[in-house]
């Protein structure tokens, strides 16, 4: 119970006991913390109380009837009896007329798992139903199996319409409800369908909330080991359990965590199993002398299944380890050390990225090092970082539910955080207005206020028309821009030539749908920003970042709760491996590498020499393979730790035409993927659940996971194989302790991080499982909302720059007439390496499809299903149609985690001349119908 307040408390008499408690809770609350158990069956901890069940009744003095606890509210003076006779006789009639309801006969009572809350409580009490009562039950038919992750047996339902509550009114997908009426009455999946056939998310939800298995995952957690960690996919960073039997993971469960309070999505509740994947990496392997790096092989067409074993051969671990560190020795020793370079994980763990990023910084010698930020929010980065001078968000999601108005910008966040969507989708029904800008009619959009469908690449033309409405209506908070703001009246001037009429053509909104929607963000007491990678991902990413930052900027919104700029990240850590140093022109902490400071600060620090030129990016790393210039020499030499540029990077066939050229390739993986293929050496490494370490998630929550299960056959822990590379370059490391020194790398990057982490020791961590940074002091929380008095800039004010409207860099034309967008689905992962290896998410999603709209299919005749071939001025590609009705005319879709079709072979590797992020969200492609059957053969 939370703290009581003398204004608020009322005396009650509890089973005899005076107590003095708050007069805001129910007698189920004072009753347990009391000690006091109580019966329950449809409460959930949080949840409205409905008290359906009638197992909490209680009986209060004086009253004839008795009262549901979970429901009623003390009050001054009232005497509360929890085991009477009445009450007990009672409680065991409700309990024993479900359990006849629920089909369970004293067998299958004893038989039951704990997880059955109502078989619990029968056995409490020693209650078996009676044959007598066995007339009451009715026919209901078989279980629901065709959902590959969990049944639904209506014999076992006591309809107390949990998982009404759960799909409902938490997750708030709409899917699960009651048909018909009294006895009749049932629990159904959409429109009385099967659980498959419904638009049921697979969330498990309703499964984690069901008091009587009558919902059940297929895998159980009956005398498991239960080990607390964090989703390894998006960046909500939700808590959850794994639960282990015998060394492998058999299910997971939500934790009550700060970014989901046991809520998960369909990837972190059931796609955990591609850790005991078959296809594992178990050993170290090297490629066999004159077996060819032959990038056509990417294109066989049963790729997931080729017999890699005519390429590799299995070596020992140090002869794997001597094999790479000579590789890069020898490079170093013949050319320079700015011809090599490192792509680090942001799915590893901080001390990973910290760690990875400092052997390449000393061990190499170059600041050649980044990871999948650079595809995905370095736009972001560099924008917010110029502009109010950090890279972290300035509010978490959760605050949406103080927020007026929450405008949500080219993202997705019911496919790409579907918990951050869930907060969401509650705030709106608590009164919070959503503006929603997308080229797709996403699902979220059905939650909006206003919907601005915006033509693919066109933000900074709708972004600015709602500047212009703004600013030309006087909108702007003028306390907040004399105080806060520098450049407005440059800004002012510069903005008077985007009016609404004139964008309207180009971002494809009308001026009326504009100026509302700027209005009503403008207007709102409180305003927050989202945006995800359809803001990000172009040649003009930091533009449209920029622009967002002074739409908030003008406002006033920022430095209260429902304010501010949440750009929401992408992977579980891209936070945490961007603040720990993994972006070639930032040391950890974001200190330039080009300030002579900052490089003695940290030669000191590491006690090594250290390069003072800025490194490349992910992209320019590919380029300077093949075609290197003036100012960055050839890379020859590159060390890859979980990342798969094979399938991710642009431009598919130049980048793996220069993965294939190096002279010396090492990839450090958990499964041979289609990098791994073009390796000269591969090391065997560790998954998430595989790993202790630190995470940091999109709202800045440094949170804990400790390692589940150990890695399979001879595979290492990452943080021990980059410890191994670096002792054999000559680096005098030297962390020991549990797995691997962990809790010393992580102090040393606690320090590098200053005043951030300053509250954040490991040993707090231990304890609370996550802290919100910064955090000063250890007695402190943690700051979720940042920049209340100033930003972190050197006068203290943030910056506004104007944008102009370049448009997109490719052009769709007659031969190319329509857009594509590349993204993720809900049930995959990237590049599909995880999520395909995992049973449900490939049951529920085992082929590449192409999106398209229905229009565009009727003027192709092309049919749900049939083949699609698809051509950009760089390749082209072939998979299935897919009708989507959230889709504009002339706009397609289509996911990149499909070897079979893979969706960068189209892209552009043109990059933002700022963030140096490639154009993923508009490629302009042509489209016809296929007479291939192209077989999808899958992992």
């Amino acid at each position: 119970m939370s703290e009581t307040h003398p204004e608020n408390t009322v005396s009650i008499v509890l089973n005899g006991v005076r107590l003095v408690v708050d007069s805001s809770h129910t007698i189920l609350d004072v009753a347990k913390a009391s000690g006091i158990e109580i019966p329950t069956l449809c409460h959930q901890e949080g949840w409205r109380p409905d008290g359906n069940c009638r197992a909490c009744l209680v009986e209060v003095h004086g009253e004839r009837t008795l009262v549901p606890s979970c429901r009623r509210l003390v009050a001054d003076g009232i005497e509360i009896v929890t085991n009477s006779k009445r009450v007990q006789s009672v409680r065991n009639t409700v309990l024993e007329l479900l359990a006849t309801e629920s089909g369970l006969t004293p067998e299958i009572i004893d038989q039951t798992t704990p997880t059955n809350e109502l078989s619990k409580w029968l056995t409490e009490y020693n209650i078996r139903p009676r044959r007598a009562y066995d007339e009451m039950t009715h026919s209901l038919p078989k279980p629901d199996d065709s959902h590959p992750a969990f049944i639904f047996d209506q014999t076992a339902c006591i309809q107390c319409d949990k998982c009404v509550r759960a799909c409902q009114e938490e997750q708030e997908n709409g899917v699960i409800g009651v048909a018909g009426r009294g006895a009749d009455s049932k629990i159904i999946f959409g429109l009385n369908q099967s659980i498959l056939d419904s638009p049921c998310v697979g969330c498990g939800e309703c499964v984690q909330a069901c008091p009587t298995q009558a919902l059940i995952a297929n895998q159980s957690i009956a005398d498991s080991q239960t080990i607390e960690s964090i989703c390894p996919y998006c960046g909500v960073g939700c808590a959850l359990n794994f639960h282990v039997n015998n060394g492998q993971i058999i299910s997971v469960d939500g934790r009550d965590g700060p970014a989901n309070h046991g809520r998960l999505c369909v990837k972190g509740r059931f796609g955990f199993d591609y850790v005991s994947s078959a296809s594992r990496l178990t050993k170290p392997l090297v490629r066999k002398t004159g077996a060819p790096k032959d990038p056509s092989l990417l294109d066989t067409e049963n790729l997931g299944s080729f017999d890699w074993s005519e390429l590799f051969q299995e070596v020992s671990w140090d002869e794997a380890l001597e094999r790479a560190a000579t590789g890069f020795k020898t490079i170093i020793d013949h050319h320079e050390p700015d011809c090599l370079a490192g792509l680090g994980s942001a799915k590893g763990s901080n001390e990973e990225a910290y760690l990875f990023q400092k052997l390449i910084r000393s061990g190499f010698g170059t600041n050649n090092v980044d990871h999948c930020t650079r595809l995905c929010h370095a736009s972001s980065v560099a924008a917010l970082l110029e502009c109010i001078g950090s890279g972290a968000v300035s509010n978490q999601v959760q605050e949406i539910k103080y927020a007026d108005v929450a405008f949500l910008i080219g993202c997705n966040p019911t496919v790409n955080h579907p918990v951050a969507a869930t907060w969401i989708k509650n705030a709106t029904k608590s009164g919070t207005k959503l503006i929603v800008a997308d080229p797709r009619k996403t699902e979220i959009s059905d939650f909006s206020a206003e919907f601005l469908q915006i033509t693919p690449g066109s933000d900074i033309a709708l972004i600015n028309a709602m500047l212009y409405v703004v600013v030309t209506e006087d909108l702007v908070n003028k306390c907040f821009i004399d105080d806060r703001v520098d450049g407005f009246e440059a800004f002012q001037a510069h903005i008077q030539d985007f009016s609404p009429e004139l964008m309207a053509p180009l971002c494809g909104v009308s001026p009326t749908q504009i100026r509302v929607a700027a209005r009503l963000y403008a207007k709102a007491d409180r305003a927050m920003i989202f945006w995800g990678m359809g803001v990000s991902q172009h040649t003009h990413g930091t533009d449209n970042v920029r622009a967002l930052i002074a739409l908030a900027g003008i406002t006033g919104n920022f430095g209260q709760r429902g304010q501010g700029l949440h750009p929401l990240r992408g992977q579980n850590n891209v936070q945490g491996a961007s603040d720990a140093g993994l972006i070639p022109m930032m040391y950890p902490n974001y200190r330039s590498v080009e300030d002579k400071n900052n490089q003695d600060w940290f030669e000191h620090f590491w006690s090594s020499s250290l390069s003072p030129k800025k490194g490349l990016t992910t992209v320019e790393i590919m380029k300077a393979v093949s075609n290197p210039n003036s100012d960055s020499p050839m890379i020859r030499g590159l060390y890859i730790m979980g990342e798969n540029p094979a399938m991710s990077d642009p431009n598919l066939h130049h980048t793996r035409a220069a993965l294939a050229a190096l002279d010396h390739l090492v990839v450090q993986e958990i499964f041979m993927t289609e990098t791994a293929l073009l390796a000269d050496v591969i090391l065997p490494a560790s998954a998430w659940p595989e790993k202790t370490g630190t995470v940091t998630n999109t709202d800045r929550v440094v949170q804990l996971g400790k390692a589940a299960v150990n890695p399979p056959g001879e595979a290492k822990a990452d943080i021990w194989i980059i410890q191994q590379i670096a002792h054999r370059l000559g680096l005098n490391w030297a962390y020991s302790g549990e797995y691997h020194g962990v809790s010393g790398i992580y102090s040393e990057l606690r320090d590098v991080m200053g005043e951030s982490f300053a509250g954040i020791p490991w040993a707090r961590l231990e304890i609370e499982k996550s802290v919100t940074y910064p955090c000063a002091k250890t007695t402190e929380e943690g700051s979720s909302v940042v920049f209340v008095d100033r930003f972190p800039t050197e006068s203290g004010k943030m910056r506004i720059l104007p944008t102009q409207y370049r448009g997109q860099t490719e052009k769709t034309n007659h031969t190319y007439p329509f857009s594509l967008i590349t993204g993720r689905l809900l049930e995959h992962w990237h590049t599909g390496s995880m999520t395909r290896r995992a049973f449900t998410l490939n049951s529920l999603q085992p082929c590449p499809e192409i999106f398209l709209s229905p229009k565009d299919a009727e003027d192709l005749n092309v049919l749900k299903g049939d083949m699609v071939s698809i051509f950009s001025i760089r390749g082209d590609i072939s998979a299935s149609a897919r009708i989507d009705e959230t889709l504009a005319k002339g706009t397609v879709f289509l996911p990149f985690a499909f070897y079979e079709a893979a969706a960068n072979i189209l892209t552009s590797d043109q990059l933002d001349p700022n963030g140096k992020i490639p154009e993923f969200k508009h490629t302009p492609v042509q489209l016809s119908k296929s007479r291939s059957h192209r077989h999808m053969s899958g992992f």
